[in-house]
């Protein structure tokens, strides 16, 4: 079964940080490029990051650019994102994709045609 599981949410302080990870089940990353996307209670969700395929291309949101680090590890089948200075307004549910469309990351980002998805890591920022 083709599965993608988030991890690494929970509840945090302003100004600190987390690492989420989305591994990968029943298939290989490899040739997939992979976004983060957020949605945050009684609003849509947005497109947060994305990495291509082989790593050598990442985008964000305006709002995370500087705090947020996209990476890959194709030998674990995993994808981070290192979540830094977190806001409140960073609060919401985290869902990793996967995609085999080229140059989504570099063309089409934010993309929500994305061919896999997981189900979601809670991410509250509050004191």
């Amino acid at each position: 079964q083709l599965q993608l599981v988030e991890s690494g949410g929970g509840l945090v302080q302003p100004g600190g940080s987390l690492r989420l990870s989305c591994a990968a089940s029943g298939f290989t990353l490899d040739y997939y490029a992979i976004g983060w996307f957020r949605q945050a209670p009684g609003k849509e969700r947005e497109g947060v990051s994305c990495i291509s395929s082989s790593g050598g291309s990442t985008n964000y949101a305006d709002s995370v650019k500087g705090r947020f680090t996209i990476s890959r590890d194709n030998a674990k089948n995993t994808v981070y994102l290192q979540m830094n200075s977190l806001k409140p307004e960073d609060t919401g549910v985290y869902y990793c994709a996967a995609t085999s469309v080229k140059a989504m990351c570099v063309v089409f980002w934010p993309y929500y045609g994305m061919d896999y998805w997981g189900k979601g890591t809670l991410v509250t920022v509050s004191s």
